[in-house]
């Protein structure tokens, strides 16, 4: 990467967000999916998700959902912790995710909602969609081992609200692009992500930046030679022209 890029970056402009987010357009299209509306089970899944991959992830959800049927929320949150443990051991690491999830659903139960008209007591976070981003990162990051990443992939996946999670994938590719400061800390990285994004295209950027980087822009030996983003990635030294 070049001197400028590491100790002069900028903010980048509009319009090369705009040209990434074009070419990133025809190799992997615009994708499409509305908010599912479930919060809770946007964020379990986030937690399952953590170093293991999507097929382990999804194959513990399911097998916690059948473990618990009916009001399954509630019934994971009074469950002893080793039957939790037991259901998730598929996604690897149960005993550290299976405190975490107890200690979330109990933390949602108890802490205070500010503004909300939801009874004490009751395990929900549908009212977040109340609320402003702000206020509802506020509230989710507070929860036991929630970060910007889980927060933003509830608020962004279940509820359709203005945020970008920035994983290891599109943060690989969006420093190397130049859009994030060098070895800014995590918290920056999101701050960056939902400041640069144009708004309604949180989803696309979010997904296609983090299929580049699984299909492309690898941690080790990216492959730049068949990258459609080579032109514009100042770690190869080559810039675009403006405004492509």
């Amino acid at each position: 990467m070049s001197r400028d890029a590491v100790g002069e970056w900028r903010k980048p402009p509009p319009r090369r967000v705009r040209a990434i987010r074009d070419r990133l357009r025809l190799v992997y299209g615009i994708p499409l999916a509305k908010p599912h509306r479930h919060p809770i089970a946007e964020l379990i899944l986030t937690v399952l998700s953590q170093s293991t991959n999507d097929r382990n992830r999804d194959v513990a959800y399911l097998a916690l959902r059948e473990r618990f049927p009916g009001d399954t929320w509630v019934r994971i949150r009074d469950a002893p912790v080793d039957e939790i443990e037991e259901a998730i051991r598929p996604g690897g690491i149960s005993r550290i995710k299976s405190a975490r999830i107890k200690s979330i659903l109990r933390a949602i139960t108890d802490t205070p909602r500010p503004g909300s008209s939801s009874p004490p007591g009751d395990l929900s976070l549908d009212w977040l969609a109340g609320h402003s981003v702000p206020e509802a990162q506020r509230y989710l990051t507070q929860l036991p081992g929630v970060g910007r990443k889980t927060a933003a992939c509830v608020l962004l996946f279940a509820l359709g609200m203005r945020d970008v999670p920035v994983d290891t994938h599109v943060s690989r590719v969006a420093t190397r692009l130049g859009l994030f400061r060098p070895r800014a800390p995590f918290e920056e990285l999101h701050d960056t992500m939902l400041a640069i994004t144009p708004p309604g295209e949180e989803l696309e950027l979010h997904l296609n930046l983090l299929r580049h980087g699984r299909r492309t822009c690898y941690a080790r030996r990216p492959n730049c030679a068949g990258c459609a983003l080579t032109r514009m990635c100042p770690k190869v030294g080559v810039a675009a022209p403006p405004g492509r």
